[in-house]
């Protein structure tokens, strides 16, 4: 009898320790919410999800991230908000939107400063950024991970644009940025403030002539469903930008961060070079869907664009514009 009640006695302390061990690992696990504006089929969701992955592991189960693709947090502008609330973690934002706390940094996004992809990764991984990045943080508090490539923005229309000439009067979709309402407003164009999520909708009805986006985006957005021409302006190099907000930082501490931003890193290289690929074979896609892609002489455009850009009118001083040049 008394081994029987032993017995019971230590499978009982067994089953409460479980009990507890379950329950307090259950109650450690802090969950963790990124928000974005893109779909879940496009590299920058799935790039979001390996890192949520790679996070969780690298931390041992202690933090899970829950990511909320195509706006389902809000749109851009409440997803930069949220980040300051602390109703959300982590986002991708553009650098024109960070521009709007520290306009520098939004120099990248402005047409024509960054010459192409190589040029922009050089960028990302140089002091520069670096800097400008330190400085956006000392004003928000955010902390700026990396950049991810989003794309060479070209302009979709339902007629080609070929030059200058051609952008005049045209009613053109653009985020709410000066970085993006710069090189319509110079070609003569009226660039019209959207949300991404009505882009297709006013397209279809009219409401805009035009848009301008990457060909993964024109892809992932179906807008070449209701556009006819995808002219390659390039006229952007554009980039995401991985922010974790101030009090997710302070909640993490030094070595979780530093996991979190390994997980972030990779991620956005890899969705970097899933975007480049795209980039290299979507023209031949877009033109066996019976689109017209039009190849774009830019040198006159970059021609009416390049006198503004060393203008005392941008959010920039003189040297950082001529740092960016000089980077190879």
């Amino acid at each position: 009898m008394n081994k029987l009640k032993t017995t019971q006695n230590v499978f009982a302390a067994l089953l409460t320790g479980a009990i507890s061990t379950i329950a307090s690992s259950a109650i450690a696990q802090e969950v963790l919410k990124w928000g974005h504006v893109y779909e879940s089929a496009t590299p920058y969701h799935q790039a979001a999800l390996m890192a949520a992955t790679d996070f969780e592991a690298a931390t041992n189960g202690r933090y899970k991230i829950e990511v909320f693709p195509a706006s389902q947090l809000g749109k851009e502008v409440a997803l930069n908000e949220g980040l300051s609330l602390g109703t959300v973690d982590i986002i991708y934002t553009g650098v024109a939107f960070m521009g709007q706390s520290y306009p520098p940094i939004a120099i990248s996004d402005f047409p024509f400063t960054m010459r192409d992809f190589d040029h922009w990764a050089a960028y990302s991984e140089s002091d520069l950024f670096s800097e400008l990045a330190q400085a956006y943080t000392g004003i928000t508090g955010n902390h700026v991970v990396n950049l991810t490539y989003y794309g060479a923005r070209h302009v979709t229309a339902n007629k080609p644009i070929l030059t200058p000439a051609d952008m005049v009067d045209l009613k053109i979709r653009t985020p709410n940025a000066p970085a993006y309402q710069m090189f319509p407003e110079i070609t003569g164009a009226n660039p019209t403030p959207m949300a991404f999520s009505e882009v297709y909708l006013a397209l279809q009805q009219g409401v805009v002539d035009a848009q301008e986006n990457p060909l993964p985006t024109i892809q992932f957005k179906k807008f070449y469903e209701v556009q006819s021409n995808i002219n390659l302006t390039g006229h952007i190099t554009n980039s995401l930008v991985t922010i974790v907000g101030p009090g997710t930082v302070g909640k993490l501490g030094a070595e979780d961060l530093k996991a979190l931003d390994a997980a972030l890193i990779d991620a956005g290289k890899w969705a970097s070079a899933e975007i480049v690929k795209s980039e290299n074979e979507l023209a031949a896609w877009f033109t066996e869907q019976g689109v017209t892609v039009n190849v774009v002489d830019r040198g006159p455009f970059i021609d009416a664009v390049s006198p503004a850009l060393s203008s005392a009118d941008m959010p920039w001083a003189p040297v950082i514009f001529e740092r960016l040049q000089s980077i190879k």
